[in-house]
């Protein structure tokens, strides 16, 4: 099994050197770019590459504003803070997730409870939202609170796994029943769409990220977009230690956090966005060879839903649980990448103690799914 997939990924990349899930390809503008802000002086935090990044990608994705951040986790802090979840505060989120998720929750104090999530997607469950919803929630002025905890569940965040869109049109329906605010988790899902809407562009906050393994990479990096004009403004000001603009002085009105992304990295995000077209191009035809290959194999590929367009972030196959490992251990052997999908949230140590509903389908895909290299050279 394992020697003939591994033969496969070698002759798709046409190469027989030991292949990684997904590095990053800098063959357009990036050195001169780079080189550009060197010359500059501008390397750090204000620059005009930082402002062209955030406008190409607000306008890539279909949002009004966008706020470049050092990286993903940074922006899906700040828009946690921006949809005024505080300490004690009780955010819905999935357990299969990479561990980013519930850090940025637990960065604010805030408390996460695990919903299972679909098979197909990978993502959150709208109908296991609603489930846990109508059986634990209840509404006391304009606000939603835990009856078994006391707490307020002020957010939630799905999270598009691998690049394969969540329900998110259902969830938010379901959270705006309950005023419970929508931040997606957008990380993986650049160039993802549910129709002809980009993720990112279903709640009012969304994060994004550019490390060095995604889609397009700024070495690390993230953005944070909205519609809202004024969160917009106050995500810039608190990612940029509150300073008040004054030619000298040094004023700040409130604790706040250098996160904003140094000109360097913006300049490769720029760069990057100009292939982005081209890279998604590759990625799906990559993801068609697999699905070609898997079709007549016990593994089966994990294909985007009906009504979605995924970005193939990272391919994802569903493995006899038994075999699985002995699946990873062979054909990194064979020189090449894979690995299993995250461990579950919930059973590391510092959320073991989060309330959490069924979770049985988180529990067979842990149990299950292996990625594939996914890189964007092409195969050709």
């Amino acid at each position: 099994m394992s020697k003939d997939v591994s033969a496969f990924v070698h002759s798709l990349y046409k190469t027989n050197n030991f292949l990684p899930l997904h590095e990053p390809v800098f063959s357009g503008n990036e050195k001169k770019y780079v080189l550009e802000t060197i010359d500059s002086t501008f390397v750090s935090s204000v620059g005009e590459f930082v402002d062209r990044f955030e406008k190409m990608f607000a306008d890539y994705v279909g949002g009004k504003y966008a706020v470049a951040t050092v990286n993903g986790t940074a922006a899906l802090h700040v828009c946690l803070l921006m949809a005024e979840v505080v300490a004690n505060d009780e955010v819905i989120t999935q357990p299969l997730t990479f561990v980013a998720t519930c850090n940025a929750i637990s960065y604010c104090g805030a408390i996460p409870v695990f919903i299972d999530v679909d098979r197909d997607s990978m993502g959150l469950s709208a109908d296991k939202l609603a489930e846990w919803l109508a059986a634990n929630a209840e509404i006391r002025g304009n606000e939603c609170f835990n009856r078994r905890t006391g707490r307020r569940i002020k957010a939630c965040v799905p999270m598009h796994t691998f690049g394969h869109p969540a329900r998110i049109e259902k969830i938010k329906t379901v959270c705006d029943q309950y005023g419970v605010v929508v931040v997606e988790d957008a990380a993986e899902s650049l160039g993802s769409f549910v129709g002809d809407k980009h993720t990112g562009a279903f709640s009012e906050l969304a994060a994004f990220s550019f490390n060095g393994n995604k889609t397009i990479t700024t070495g690390g990096g993230g953005m944070l977009v909205t519609d809202n004009e004024a969160l917009a403004k106050r995500a810039k000001h608190i990612t940029t230690t509150a300073k008040l603009s004054h030619p000298y002085k040094y004023v700040h009105d409130e604790v706040a956090y250098n996160y904003r992304m140094p000109n360097l990295n913006a300049a490769l995000g720029c760069a990057q966005m100009e292939q982005l077209d081209g890279f998604l191009a590759i990625k799906r035809s990559i993801a068609e060879q697999y699905k070609t290959f898997f079709e007549s194999r016990e593994e089966s590929f994990v294909v985007e839903r009906a009504g979605t367009k995924a970005n193939y972030w990272l391919n994802a196959i569903v493995v006899n649980e038994a075999k699985r490992d002995e699946f990873i251990e062979q054909t990194n052997a064979l020189g090449v990448m894979t690995r299993p999908i995250w461990g579950l949230m919930n059973r590391l140590p510092m959320f073991k103690a989060c309330e959490s509903g069924d979770l049985g389908n988180a529990e067979w895909l842990e149990a299950r799914v292996v990625n594939l290299p996914s890189g964007v050279i092409s195969p050709a």
